[in-house]
């Protein structure tokens, strides 16, 4: 691989085991400063969808959507729907995408919330933090039923 520094470095198994290192923790026992309060990218999803109503948590596995600089990473979201479909029930219909385009893939975080935070529906539901301190958590419950 030639870097745009013109440093030329070929990549061998480190091109496997950094990105399975977000699937698969022990390729980071030996990281100083790692604790074993760690999550790979499968156990964040699950512990995500698991902490919602279970009601709503079919709706979340059929339309997971992978965004950011990691799902550029080549066969990520393939990945991550295997190993879900391992820890979801079968009566879960599962569905890992990604966009289309490597730019609307590393952008498409920001994009999203950037429409998000300009729809009227949303501005509705802001809380200032000075709400937040004076009402606590009711206050999330009472705006965003």
């Amino acid at each position: 691989m030639n870097l745009d520094c013109n440093y030329e470095q070929e990549f061998l198994a480190e091109r496997i085991k950094v990105p399975e290192a977000l699937f698969d923790l022990k390729y980071l026992r030996n990281v100083p400063g790692t604790q074993s309060t760690l999550l790979n990218v499968t156990q964040i999803a699950t512990t995500a969808a698991g902490m919602c109503d279970i009601d709503i948590r079919p709706t979340l596995y059929s339309g997971l959507m992978v965004t950011g600089g990691n799902s550029l990473i080549l066969g990520f979201t393939e990945r991550l729907n295997h190993d879900l479909a391992h820890k979801c029930p079968p009566t879960i219909k599962l569905r890992v995408s990604a966009a289309p385009t490597p730019m609307e893939r590393r952008f498409g975080a920001w994009i999203g919330g950037s429409i998000l935070g300009s729809l009227g529906s949303f501005q509705q539901m802001w809380i200032a933090k000075s709400e937040y301190d004076e009402t606590g958590r009711t206050i999330v419950e009472n705006r965003c039923p």
